[in-house]
């Protein structure tokens, strides 16, 4: 799937951009991710006998809260990284820039929105708004300005509190929320 964006494939000739990888690189684990959560199905007691849902929490939010500090750390490599070329420093720094604000945005709309609909902020959703927010900036990190990098981190962190809810609703049990920050904001 790389080389249908990448390198002068179909999808890049037909006017397709996806500069380090949101569709190439996270939707494509999205859909392998959607593939698994299908074939073995929700996790035991995830929903009672009525069909509602039975919320099963993280167990250390302190490493949750970690291990997305660190991916989110990560993309300074990830995205700046993609641009191949060490000496072009006003790239890299746009890029890391737009990569930042996005996440932020993502955060702080993920953080309203849930808090919103749950009456109470969530820490698991502020740490998967985080990482929405560096999926869907992912493809166009090089392209748009910080402006735009709002925007786009803004619904990308509305996105997948909805899409988690999305999810619930329709039996898909996704347990560390990879359909809705990878595959939704992916795509």
């Amino acid at each position: 799937t790389g080389h249908w964006i990448w390198g002068g494939g179909w999808a890049q000739t037909i006017g397709m951009w996806d500069f380090a990888g949101s569709t190439v690189v996270h939707s494509v684990g999205g859909w392998a991710a959607l593939a698994g959560v299908l074939v073995l199905g929700p996790r035991l007691g995830k929903f009672r006998k009525d069909g509602s849902i039975k919320p099963i929490m993280g167990h250390n939010m302190s490493m949750v809260t970690l291990g997305g500090l660190v991916l989110w750390f990560g993309w300074f490599g990830f995205n700046p990284g993609s641009t191949m070329a060490v000496g072009d420093g006003k790239a890299i720094a746009h890029i890391a820039v737009t990569t930042n604000t996005s996440a932020v945005f993502a955060i702080l709309s993920a953080t309203v929105l849930s808090w919103i609909i749950s009456g109470k902020p969530d820490l698991s959703m502020i740490i998967n708004g985080a990482l929405a927010g560096l999926v869907a900036i992912t493809a166009p990190c090089a392209f748009v300005g910080i402006g735009s990098a709002a925007i786009i981190g803004a619904i990308a962190g509305a996105l997948v509190v909805l899409a988690v809810r999305l999810f619930d609703s329709l039996k898909i049990d996704d347990p560390v929320g990879a359909l809705s920050v990878h595959l939704v904001n992916g795509v």
